[in-house]
């Protein structure tokens, strides 16, 4: 479905509208709401779940913005609005990688709005690009499509702990949407930003009284475990998981694990 945000179509899902609890999946950088498979319709018998394309994302809009994190969160404060959930009303945070970055952010300058928190192999504390995180803006910026999606298979595969898991149609699903009018230029926004501005320490010590739970995959190349030592210096209070035997995205590859601990975490 679609929602119009400040004039441009957003496209999200939802599920579990009647129950009260609010949680929102906001995905990472190039990806969509897919990213997350089951997992939020899975949620959806004791929670109202939403995923959404960010602005620039999968489905919704690329139009021409310079996407910087606090543009996300005044995006995603302004989806809120539009969807029905307003500024009474709490919301539960899942983010992945910037969205996780993302996620903080409006923490940051939304307080009374967020419930819990919970970050997936957060960007956020990068002072530049790690190397994947180059192979990968690298694959994006080849013109030639077949030598673009060879290099994508291997960037791909490199996110997860075993490339063998990877998934062709996961490859295919972001070549053609890369292709978008404004994909790319979003995409290197993005990526430009939030691979060169860090999380405010001091602001983020004024989230201790948000639960968080910080998960991360033992084998992430992309956002490497030793992120996670900086992130419990500026997130003291927060719960940590890693997961053994995943890449940068533990819920894709040991969805039924993560799914357990979201559960736990939530109730």
């Amino acid at each position: 479905m679609y929602q119009n945000v400040n004039g441009h179509a957003i496209r999200y899902d939802e599920y579990g509208t009647d129950n009260k609890d609010h949680v929102l999946f906001i995905h990472g950088l190039g990806t969509s709401a897919i990213a997350w498979r089951d997992i939020p319709e899975a949620l959806s018998s004791k929670y109202h779940t939403i995923v959404v394309d960010l602005i620039g994302f999968g489905g919704s809009d690329k139009p021409e913005y310079d996407y910087t994190i606090s543009f996300f969160s005044q995006f995603l404060s302004d989806f809120l609005d539009k969807v029905g959930i307003n500024k009474d009303d709490k919301i539960i945070l899942v983010g992945h990688s910037l969205g996780g970055y993302i996620s903080i952010d409006f923490a940051i300058k939304n307080k009374n709005r967020v419930k819990k928190m919970i970050l997936f192999d957060s960007s956020g504390l990068l002072n530049e690009p790690t190397p994947l995180l180059n192979d990968y803006m690298n694959a994006v910026k080849i013109a030639e499509p077949q030598s673009r999606r060879e290099k994508l298979v291997q960037v791909f595969g490199s996110l997860l702990a075993n490339p063998t898991r990877l998934l062709l149609v996961v490859v295919d699903i972001f070549v053609s949407v890369i292709e978008i009018k404004g994909a790319k230029e979003a995409f290197e926004s993005a990526f430009k930003n939030s691979t060169s501005s860090t999380i405010n320490a001091a602001e983020a010590a004024k989230l201790a009284k948000i639960p968080t739970l910080i998960v991360w995959g033992e084998s992430d190349k992309l956002i490497p475990p030793s992120y996670l030592d900086k992130f419990k210096k500026i997130l003291p209070h927060a719960q940590i998981i890693t997961i053994r035997d995943s890449g940068h995205s533990p819920f894709v590859e040991k969805p039924a694990i993560v799914y357990q601990k979201l559960l736990d975490f939530l109730s």
